[in-house]
Parts: structure tokens; sequence; C-alpha cells
């Protein structure tokens, strides 16, 4: 069996840095770590810090008095923020950059008055988050048809900005419907838009090119596993979204080649599955190195 494994792949620079976040902040401060919601959405990470002593909760009210708090790479609302203030927890902010950046944009946006329309998935925390940090009202749009169905006028001055997690192909029919629909428009800035996110995409759309199977190894909730997956699917690919090698089918391999793609550990898993089917030969797609870095919050960095 041929195996060739996506590049890139495994975490981008965002989860690197809220996962570090957590560990180290469990070896300066001991257990328990609060973290609210989940870091990131991938239950290997999430189970193993469980492990080392994070305790994750959806609300800071079950947060004890006093106690280390995180809060998820997918950011959170002011009010969120407030409300930490308030009872006086100390916090450690693992936001990803990029989200952060996406704030401060909408926020610079509503400074000039304009109405802000955000591209994203409704219920996804970095869209609630990303809603509950611009201080004013949000119109949130999914799809061309809710662009179509905006009730605003034509000349409303508006500006756009993105969910980090689409790609550029996720969001160009939507950005093309907005700037038909207003004639008074700016944004977004697609450098905003998260380049791991693109990046994985991309290879993906090259995998499709070579394989007769793609195995995208990730967490059902997390949206861009379920979104590779997808592309996969369009490309006329049988694809499949599976946790580690434990959830592989035999049945799925059976004369295909197949594709790989998410954290290093979890990939080595599903091919040593597929080795107990029979022999394997594996190779790496050439792809886009990935060098980008984050600094830790200064309370850590120096840890």
């Amino acid at each position: 069996m041929e195996v060739y494994l996506a590049q890139p792949r495994g975490f981008c620079a965002g989860v690197v840095r809220a996962i570090e976040i957590v560990e180290r902040a469990l070896e300066k401060y001991g257990p328990p770590v609060y973290v609210r919601h989940e870091i990131v959405h991938n239950k290997y990470v999430v189970e193993s810090l469980k492990s080392k002593g994070a305790i994750f909760v959806e609300e800071l009210s079950e947060v004890p008095p006093k106690a280390v708090t995180v809060f998820s790479a997918h950011g959170v609302a002011r009010s969120v923020e407030e409300e930490a203030a308030a009872r006086d927890l100390p916090v450690l902010n693992a936001t990803c950059p990029l989200v952060t950046k996406v704030h401060n944009q909408g926020k610079r946006y509503i400074g000039k008055g304009r109405t802000l329309i955000l591209i994203g998935h409704a219920g996804h925390p970095e869209v609630e988050g990303t809603m509950g940090q611009v201080p004013g009202p949000v119109q949130l749009v999914q799809s061309v048809e809710e662009v179509k169905a905006l009730t605003l006028p034509a000349d409303t001055p508006v500006a756009s900005i993105t969910q980090t997690t689409l790609s550029v192909d996720d969001t160009k029919d939507i950005i093309a419907a907005l700037q038909a629909r207003f004639t008074d428009i700016q944004g977004p800035d697609i450098r905003d838009i998260c380049y791991a996110t693109q990046n994985r995409q991309s290879a993906v759309r090259d995998l499709s090119k070579l394989v007769d199977v793609i195995l995208v190894v990730g967490a059902a909730n997390s949206s861009n596993s379920n979104r590779l997956r997808e592309i996969g699917t369009e490309a006329g690919v049988a694809s499949y979204l599976i946790a580690d090698g434990s959830e592989l089918n035999p049945e799925w391999l059976k004369n295909a080649r197949a594709g790989a793609s998410a954290p290093e550990i979890l990939v080595d898993d599903v091919i040593e599955a597929m080795r107990r089917l029979g022999p394997v030969k594996v190779s790496v797609l050439p792809g886009r190195e990935e060098n980008i870095e984050f600094r830790l919050p200064a309370q850590l960095a120096a840890s």
C-alpha cells in the first residue's frame, strides 16, 4: 500500500502556542489550571492536557476563586474578559494572534462608523468571541444567499472581516457577493485569513490528484478537519475523518492508495494500523514550509 502524507500537516503556530501556554502554566503554577473551552478542537490534545492537570470548563463560573485560567485559541468575548477581571482571576490568554488581529480590525471599522459584516460559522467559538469583542452590532453571513438577504441599503458604508479558519477559497464567493451588493465596502484583508488553513486545504487538493482514499486525522468537532474531509470529497476522492488508528476501516483501503493529514503522533498511529493490514510505503508530498512562531505571554516567556 502506498501512503502519501500531506505537506504541511499537523498543528499551526497558533495551536502550538496555545498548547504550550497550558503546559507551561501547569509547570509554573502547578495543577489544576482551568481552561475556558477546549484549548483546541482535538480530543487527543485535550485528553493529554487533562492527564497533566488541566480542567476544561465552558463557563468562568465553574472556575474557583484565584485559580489560574486560560482562554482558548479561539478567543473570547469582552464580557468574558470583564468577568475574569471582576473575579480577579489570573488569566493567560491563548487566543491565536491572527484571531486577535481580526478583532482589532473589526474594532477599527466600527470606529470609522461602518456597519460590520462577519463571514463565519454561527455558533463557532471564534465567531462568538469576535462578535463579543466588537463594540457594535455585527451582521453574520455564512453564504451567498445570506448576503442577498441582508436588508441594509446598497449605499450603506460597510466593512467585512472573516473567521480566520475559513480559507480564501471558502470565502471568495461570499466576498464577491458582498462587493456586488454594496457600493461602499472595505475588507476583508485576506492576510487575516489563517495561513495554515489555506496551506492545508491546498495540500489536500494536491493529495486528491494522487490517491484513491484520503484519511483526515482529526477531531469530529473540528471545523478545520471536517472542511478538509469535504474538500477531498468535493474532489471526487473517498474521504474519511478519523480520530486515530483505532477508527481505520480496512474496507476503505482495498485496492487504494491513501493520504493522511494531522498531528504527527496520530498520523503515525494510523500508519501503524495500516501496517497491520500489510506492507506500507510512505512518501511525503512536497509543500509549503511553515516557519511561523508566535510569542508566549510575558508571564510565561521566561519560565
